[in-house]
């Protein structure tokens, strides 16, 4: 029997019109611009700035395909996951200095570089967290992806097992690199996080989507059924939440874009981070007060 033919993504979707955001550059941007990788603003967050990156809507295929290397089968069967809201996504996990400006202290195991992702966070301290940032941020709600957004971050327009390619070694990531994938090369095992932007990031400006930290996402792992999804989102309340990414102590195969595992909300371990978004909740005339000294720029 042939197997049915791969989903695939409708790349012209939305209109031109609707790959923008609302609001432009947010009334929390102290700075703004656009570069190689896209549009940019920068926030002030407790003190320490983070960069965020703007992820227009749009479509893509969201899990893996049979033949993938260490695929499961909770990552199928592959199917077109369609995106309707843009949302600004931090470009790195949040580091240590942004939490404990935020939060007055720092849980984390590996405190040896402020730039460190922070860990050892439960799914409850990350809201606490992000209940904060709201609090000092005008004009936005912060949320954690979903676990389609986070993928569809990650992957930003590739379909290979990672954002670069279908291969690894440890020049690329930050994971256990005493295991070869897919009979590639092995080598350094660092045994702990390093600072956030220790790698090159993805085609869309976003650092280490894939090892140092697993990422918590707000949902839980939803059944693939292979039909069209628009906006899906996994389980909510009491459930556990998808975990994305990988970390520093897995192996290659758990690093992979599709790779989707969940934990109760409240884990708190040395290997698990997050990364957050922020969405505007003022009106196109602005309903909050713009950082004093904000400044936009055009990077080449």
């Amino acid at each position: 029997m042939n197997s049915p033919p791969p989903p695939v993504a409708d790349l012209t979707w939305p209109p031109e019109a609707q790959r923008w955001p609302p609001l432009f550059p947010p009334v929390c941007a102290c700075a703004w611009g656009d570069d190689r990788f896209g549009l940019w603003m920068d926030v002030v967050i407790g003190g320490p700035v983070q960069r965020f990156r703007w992820i227009e809507p749009g479509e893509f295929v969201m899990g893996s395909p049979e033949g993938e290397v260490g695929r499961l089968d909770r990552e199928g069967p592959q199917h077109v996951v369609r995106v309707t809201e843009g949302f600004w996504l931090a470009e790195t996990a949040c580091s240590q200095g942004v939490w404990e400006s935020v939060m007055g202290s720092n849980p984390s195991q590996f405190k040896d570089d402020p730039q460190n992702p922070v860990e050892t966070v439960s799914w409850d301290d990350v809201q606490g967290f992000l209940r904060e940032v709201e609090k000092r941020v005008p004009g936005v709600k912060a949320a954690l992806p979903t676990e389609a957004e986070w993928e569809y971050a990650c992957r930003a327009g590739g379909k290979t097992a990672f954002s670069w390619g279908d291969g690894i070694d440890p020049s690329r990531a930050n994971y256990d690199g005493t295991s070869s994938y897919a009979d590639g090369p092995t080598g350094e095992y660092r045994a702990k996080t390093v600072p956030v932007k220790s790698f090159e990031p993805n085609a869309w400006g976003l650092y280490q989507m894939h090892g140092n930290v697993d990422e918590w996402c707000s949902d839980g792992r939803r059944e693939y059924d292979g039909a069209l999804q628009v906006d899906p989102r996994g389980p909510t309340g009491d459930a556990p939440r998808a975990v994305r990414g990988g970390s520093w102590r897995d192996r290659p195969h758990g690093l992979r874009a599709a790779c989707r595992v969940d934990g109760p909300r409240d884990w708190r371990l040395d290997f698990l981070g997050f990364r957050f978004s922020l969405r505007s909740t003022s009106g196109p005339e602005g309903s909050a007060e713009r950082p004093p000294e904000a400044a936009v720029t055009r990077d080449a």
